[in-house]
Parts: structure tokens; sequence; C-alpha cells
């Protein structure tokens, strides 16, 4: 096993070479160098058996063997090497062409330390998510279940760890977390984890209910206490007795039940609506809120007392662009889920998804994941998610990606060109889905509402794998 990481530079310039190397010495990374192809090529089969290298920059033009012939022979033996060309000859034609041979970035001469340093920290990143998503494809990785938590990061092993410690105990717990971060789920845990893991789990979200209606849903009430209480029911925290109950969104609460909430913190009792008699209860509360409830006690729109008695012991949850690590295997998660609930065999996401997924910053959080997931699920034709199943937020973040500054007027029309290009993908895309979306599915419908012939309509269809089975209630026409 390599215990540094390993760079090949392929110059037929030595200053290159030797600068190079200097730069990656100095942060720790072991450097061969080559000053010629074939040079190159022997290295490359002497470390073939030890794993290969890390990542290769090579010039594009060499008197014997040239960069792109060194790209070729990486790709093929040795996918997930990124491969970063370096060239004193930079056009936009030839950024092109490279980029098309798979080259993971092009470097025009003269580059600084920085720009170096910065590209080879990009290229491993890449490197780790095509070696992440090989070994979760082949299955020599499995996407490992926290009791319905999902994540290998740092961040979420720390919180794995707390979770184990604060489930022995009987303290109130307040998660905290952005929506769709899983604050339930981390809840189902503590609960699953604890002695109370055969009594019940209930859970509740206060923020979808007013507050009388709150009120009577939790404490409960007695026979006659407002109209329409025709009979005593009792309330969600007499039937948690001895279990554990979950109040989300605390923060959307009244006053008048901030108030009640802390006597059944404190004194472990309550008092259903319109009833003169405490109830005594044995049960575990553990709430979450999304906002800053500290802010909210400045304001004046949450009770202090009960902030002091809630934060005992706050279990934070990080959002998912701060663990993108957790995004491939949560992505395959989701696939083999979602695939089995649609009868689908989608079980393949390409290096290139991956990376858009990845890109995107998630404001949904792992929810919005989920139903990306499932959404492209519904749409692939075939066994796996490509670029073009992604929503058209995320497919256009990525549309400007790798487009460098043109430096003649040649350049300029090859430039003008490629943007064209892209644009015309993603607008295709889009008129094909919001087509099809207005006329409910129906294909005939659709290119009739457009103006095009079925077949042509069809043939858009294929290109961008729209697949409308599944889509809607109704069974569309295809």
């Amino acid at each position: 096993m390599k215990n540094k990481t390993e760079i090949l530079i392929i110059d037929d310039e030595l200053v290159i070479c030797q600068s190079c190397e200097k730069i990656f010495s100095r942060q720790g990374y072991h450097v061969d160098y080559a000053l010629s192809g074939k040079e190159a090529l022997d290295f490359l089969q002497k470390k073939s058996a030890e794993g290969g290298y890390d990542a290769i920059f090579t010039d594009l033009k060499m008197p014997d063997i040239g960069g792109l012939e060194i790209l070729r022979l990486t790709k093929l033996n040795s996918p997930a090497t990124p491969v970063i060309i370096i060239t004193g000859y930079a056009t936009v034609a030839s950024a092109v062409e490279t980029m098309k041979c798979g080259a993971f970035d092009y470097l025009p001469k003269p580059f600084t330390a920085g720009e170096l340093l910065g590209t080879l920290e990009n290229a491993l990143r890449r490197r780790r998510l095509l070696l992440r998503n090989i070994a979760l494809y082949s299955g020599q990785e499995k996407v490992e279940e926290f009791h319905g938590l999902v994540g290998h990061s740092s961040t979420m092993q720390e919180l794995y760890t707390i979770i184990r410690k604060v489930a022995d105990t009987d303290t109130t717990v307040l998660v905290i977390g952005e929506s769709g971060t899983g604050k339930e789920l981390v809840a189902r845990a503590i609960h699953n984890l604890s002695k109370r893991r055969e009594k019940q789990f209930l859970a509740i979200d206060c923020g979808t209910l007013s507050p009388e209606l709150l009120e009577s849903e939790l404490f409960g009430h007695v026979k006659g206490s407002f109209t329409g209480a025709v009979a005593h029911k009792q309330g969600l925290f007499e039937v948690a007795d001895g279990g554990t109950i979950f109040l989300d969104e605390i923060a959307n609460t009244s006053a008048a039940v901030q108030a009640k909430f802390l006597r059944v913190f404190q004194e472990k009792e309550f008092l259903p609506v319109g009833g003169t008699h405490y109830k005594k209860v044995d049960l575990r509360v553990i709430c979450a809120t999304n906002q800053n409830l500290r802010e909210l006690v400045r304001r004046g729109n949450f009770r202090e007392d009960l902030y002091y008695r809630l934060s005992v012991f706050p279990l934070f949850i990080p959002s998912l662009r701060q663990r993108k690590e957790d995004i491939a295997p949560l992505a395959y998660h989701f696939l083999a889920k979602s695939s089995q609930q649609t009868g689908k065999n989608t079980n393949h996401i390409t290096d290139k998804t991956l990376e858009m997924l990845m890109e995107h910053d998630w404001p949904g959080n792992v929810r919005e994941l989920a139903h990306v997931i499932e959404r492209m699920i519904i749409i692939c034709e075939g066994d796996t998610l490509m670029p073009v199943h992604l929503p058209t937020q995320i497919y256009s973040e990525s549309i400007e990606e790798d487009i460098g500054i043109p430096r003649t007027t040649q350049d300029l029309k090859i430039l003008k060109k490629q943007l064209r290009e892209k644009a015309v993908v993603d607008v295709e895309r889009r008129f094909i889905l919001q087509a099809l979306e207005r006329n409910n599915w129906n294909v005939t419908r659709a290119a009739d509402d457009v103006g095009m012939q079925r077949t042509n309509f069809q043939a858009l269809m294929r290109k961008y794998n729209i697949r409308l089975r599944d889509l809607s209630s109704q069974p569309a026409e295809e």
C-alpha cells in the first residue's frame, strides 16, 4: 500500500520537470519525472504493478510520443488516474481536443505554483470520487447504514459516536440542523439505541398545526372542553408513556404551548385541555429545530427558560454541502431504494453525473438528493444515470465548466460554438420535458402542441433518455 501520493511529470524541458518536482515535494508528495514520452512509458509500466500514479502531468507536444498518446494509454490502463495537459501552445481548439480525449484539465504555460497545486488538489479529489464510484458500483464498498443514517465522513462518524453516548441516558436532546438533514432519523436512532427501544416512538411536526390543535394532539382533552370535544381523548404524551416523543420544529410553537412544554420536561406531568388534574408520564423528549433558538429568545419569540432546558444536550447535524464526500454513497443508497420501489434495474451512476451532484449546494440537503435520484430513475431509460437525467437546475450549473478566456478571434469563434452547443442541449432537453408536463405526459399531444411530428419528438426523447412510464398516475402514450 502506498504511503504517499505519487505524481508523474512528463516534459522535454528539464527546468519544468525540476520546478514541478520542487513544488510538489514541498507538499510531501513523491514525484517522478520523465524527459520524453518513451521514458514516461517505462515509468508507467513499472508503477502499474503498484497501483499506478495518483496524477500525471504531461506536456502536449514532445519529439517522440506526445501528451495525447500518454493520455489515451493512461485512460485505457488506469481510468481513475487524472491526466493534466501542460503546454506552451494553448488554444481553445487544443483544449477542447484534450478534454474530449479524457484529460482532467489543461494547464497553459507559464503557470504559478498556486495554479499547479490547485489543479492537483482538484485532480486528486476527482480520483477519489472515481475510485469510490467504482467501489460502490462493483460492490467492493458497501453502503452501510447507522439506524437509517448514511454517511462515512468524519463529521457523521462523530455524530454516530455522540448518538451512542446520549442514547443510554434519559437526557432531553435538542437536534439542530437545516431542513432535510435527517433530524427525525437521528431521533429514531437515539430511541432505537436506548432502554426505551421496545416502547413507542411518536413524532409530530409542531409547525403544521395551529396552537389549539397542537395542544389537543399533545396533551389530549376532556369531554366538553371545547366545541366538538364529544369525548375524552388521549394526547401523544400519554400515548408515548414509557417511550420517546419527537417534537420537530419546536420553535414554531406559541408561548402558551411552550409554557406547558416546560412543565412536561421538568416535572414529567401535563394538564389535558379542559382538565383539572395533572397526569404523570415517564417518557423521553427529543426536540428539533432548523432555527437559531438563541436569536429567537433575544427577539422575545421563544421562552428563555425553555431554551436553557432544551440546551442541556444540543446535537448538531451537518448539512450535505458540509459533507460532500457522503454524496456518492447516499446517491447509491437512494438508487437502490428507488430502483426497488419503481421496479427498475437502474444500478449505476456515471462519473460525470456524480461530479455534477457533488458540485450542487443541496439547499434541501439529503431529502433533496433523495427526490432528485428518484426522479432521475423514473426518467432514465437504461440502467445508468447520466447528466441528461439531472434536473435542469443542477444540469445548468455545470454548463460553463471548463471554459477559458480566448486569446485570439479564432479561439473566440471556437469557444462561441462550444457554448452554443452546450446551451442547445440544455434548452432542447427542457423544451421536451416542459411540453410533456403541459400535456400530462402524453407524447402525441405534446408533439402536436409544439408543432412537431411525433416521430421527431420521440427521437429527441431518445436522445436525452427521457422515459415517461410511471411519471403520472395515468399511463403515458409512448
